[in-house]
């Protein structure tokens, strides 16, 4: 029985990409000591920037480089307390020569980092300027009422302001499978929208840097990485954590994936909705493109537009079926007290309230022994045997399942009647239930390539690479139900108190 299989692999999710002791070649880094400004660490490029050595630069101070004015500018920040990603405009002092370069600022605990980008070539638009292109992409969405509507509305945006040659919007699934929700592409890009990434092409420690960084820049994936100096960081006696830093460099395997897909550059936006990652906003280049600092913070701005109104979308969409399920609830539990009788109420019920609660195609109720059903269940035999199963199982507590068959055997048999099953005791004397079936709904799954051969390891089984093809690896799952949703399982917890309540009232009656 082909089933759904976790491809949230445990070796690339264990890789320490937040200290690749490197940078990409688009910037230069400094590290300094927090109380004094002396600059204890940097990129071995610096003297691209300052013609110094890093080796001659380590040990100088920040007052060395940049103004009274800037320091005492730098000095405040820095009071504020740890905080990340303070962008500052600032002119670095060279040979007596000003040159102003874009510094964005990390306060950590004991130090200072600071990424440094020479100036963009074009000068920077007034806040006017940008706010006015910003708010008619928020505009737009405003007046959105879909996810599909707010997804391909972002995409177009990117992209009109970027000119990546492809934007494609991704939704994280339950086990982080990406699905490729909206797409703009063009050129030699293929299409990949419907199709569905494991969660090893996002494996979860660099999910956990989208939460720190809105966004991820590789300009050219044939970047030359400089290393640190020294390498090991004095203040943390170990190898600096970058994970904040947009300069970091990036795993090789990233960069062979990359090249797998036959793209150049690369730029991922995150959405957040409640504080999680939702989804990724990936844009791809067929050559090396370099983005402004001006054109990333729109993007940042973007990302939180696009992520608000997500999450407003989805708030409402919960907000209207628990709205629906609370009118049904209330319609079986007047029904039960009418009938004066649970069987009654759920049986004799003709608008079939139970069936519109939970979606489902049929419901047993077992009281004292007693089994009556409604619509479509398993025979006398079976449900006597997943009744047993469930008074072990169970525990007094509700209990949801999409896909019975994984965690009781005999329930194979009878998938296309009862693949989904939830269990809802109405009393504590652990035998009564109410059980609702869901029939299989068999799913055909577009993956972007080969899931199970995501990453491979060579025969020395140290070097390891990722899968080389993203053609169309059909996946057709088995013995699953559509998902009971949150909503639907605190909707039977709630009728489950309610049962409870009522039978301990007929007891006394």
């Amino acid at each position: 029985m082909p089933e759904m299989k976790n491809y949230d692999a445990q070796f690339c999710g264990n890789l320490a990409i937040h200290q690749t002791n490197s940078i990409q070649d688009y910037g230069y880094l400094l590290v300094a000591d927090k109380q004094t400004f002396e600059i204890i660490q940097g990129s071995e490029n610096i003297d691209q920037l300052t013609t110094k050595t890093v080796q001659e630069t380590v040990g100088t101070k920040l007052q060395d480089w940049f103004s009274s004015s800037d320091i005492e500018m730098l000095g405040a920040e820095v009071a504020k307390g740890e905080r990340n990603r303070i962008p500052f405009l600032l002119p670095i002092l060279v040979n007596g020569k000003a040159i102003p370069v874009n510094v964005l600022l990390h306060v950590k605990k004991d130090m200072l980092i600071l990424e440094i980008e020479q100036e963009d070539s074009n000068p920077p638009r007034s806040f006017t300027e940008v706010f006015k292109e910003v708010r008619s992409f928020i505009s737009t969405i405003e007046h959105t009422n879909s996810l599909e509507e707010i997804c391909e509305a972002s995409i177009k945006e990117i992209r009109r302001i970027s000119g990546f040659d492809g934007i494609r919007m991704y939704r994280f699934d339950k086990n982080w499978n990406g699905s490729v929700v909206a797409e703009e592409i063009t050129g030699e890009l293929e299409p990949y929208l419907g199709q569905t990434f494991p969660a090893s092409d996002v494996p979860k420690q660099a999910r956990a840097l989208y939460t720190n960084n809105p966004y991820r820049l590789i300009p050219n994936r044939s970047y030359i990485a400089y290393k640190l100096y020294p390498v090991i960081n004095p203040v943390s006696n170990g190898f600096l954590d970058l994970s904040d830093c947009n300069l970091r460099s990036v795993a090789g395997v990233h960069l062979e994936y990359m090249a797998n897909m036959h793209v150049m550059a690369s730029m991922s936006i995150r959405v957040m909705v409640d504080g999680k990652l939702w989804g990724l906003i990936s844009c791809h280049h067929n050559t090396p493109k370099y983005l402004s600092n001006e054109h990333r913070s729109i993007f940042e701005w973007l990302s939180m537009e696009i992520s608000s109104r997500i999450a407003g979308v989805t708030m409402q969409e919960t907000l209207t079926e628990s709205t629906t399920l609370l009118k049904i609830q209330a319609a079986i539990t007047e029904n039960v007290f009418n009938k004066g009788s649970i069987v009654n109420g759920l049986i004799d019920d003709e608008n079939q309230n139970l069936l519109s609660l939970f979606k489902a195609s049929g419901f047993v109720v077992s009281i004292n022994g007693k089994i009556t059903s409604e619509g479509a269940v398993p025979d006398e035999e079976a449900l006597e045997n997943l009744l047993l199963w469930a008074a072990g199982k169970t525990s007094g507590a509700v209990f949801a399942s999409h896909e019975l068959g994984e965690v009781y055997d005999e329930a194979r048999a009878y998938t296309d009647i009862a693949s989904g099953v939830l269990v809802i005791p109405t009393s504590n004397n652990g035998s009564d239930f109410i059980m609702c079936f869901r029939p299989e709904s068999i799913k055909d799954i577009k993956w972007g390539g080969d899931p199970n051969q995501a990453i491979n390891f060579a025969k020395d089984g140290l070097k390891y690479h990722p899968r080389n093809s993203f053609k169309i690896w059909l996946q057709t799952v088995y013995g699953q139900a559509e998902e009971w949703s949150r909503l639907e399982v605190e909707a039977a917890e709630s009728l489950k108190n309610f049962m409870f309540d009522f039978q301990s009232s007929q007891q006394y009656n």
